[in-house]
């Protein structure tokens, strides 16, 4: 009963890390950009997700206007991005340029007659029913629909953080055997 309690919460533990590191860690959509717009927003209980109002506005307010970046898939399907300053805040984007990311969108828009293809740099979830999107980070234009952008950032944060851990964990083994186990073999 004891391992199966052990195993649980050691899966618990890494399926929290793990949908931390996919909300948090920078992914690349290849969309074409339909609109742009702004609209006021006033939070509710899905506030968790949007970036803190402390980058130049007031913070004494419920409600902000936040930009928005409307595109299609290539496959036909809609996807909404936020646009808003991360500031100083978490997730560590150090975001700043939400107005000039805005005309960079506004001036990629297309129809589906003449597409303009972009690859949108974004972090978080887009979840309907409680109205979270993804933030949109950078903007570039790609060739086409099939265009590879590879998440350097992503992977180079991923390969970090696993050498920090094999390290911690290689060390705690070592010390394990070394101090621990010879003490409780004693007994």
């Amino acid at each position: 009963m004891w391992d199966i309690i052990k195993w649980t919460f050691w899966l618990l533990i890494w399926a929290v890390v793990a949908a931390f590191l996919w909300y948090t860690l920078p992914r690349n959509d290849v969309v074409r950009i339909s609109d742009t717009y702004q609209k006021r927003v006033d939070f509710g209980d899905n506030s968790l997700f949007w970036a803190h109002s402390n980058t130049g506005e007031r913070t004494d307010v419920s409600g902000r206007d936040v930009f928005f970046i409307q595109a299609i898939w290539p496959d036909g399907e809609p996807m909404v991005y936020r646009n808003e300053d991360t500031g100083w805040g978490w997730p560590p984007y150090f975001k700043f340029n939400t107005s000039n990311l805005q005309a960079v969108a506004s001036d990629l828009k297309s129809g589906e007659d003449d597409p303009k293809w972009v690859a949108i740099k974004k972090y978080g979830w887009r979840i309907q029913f409680l109205s979270i999107y993804p933030n949109a980070v950078s903007v570039k234009r790609v060739d086409g629909p099939d265009a590879t952008v590879i998440p350097w950032v992503a992977i180079s944060i991923l390969f970090v953080l696993g050498s920090i851990w094999l390290a911690i964990w290689s060390r705690w083994r070592r010390f394990r055997s070394r101090r621990i186990d010879p003490l409780l073999d004693g007994e």
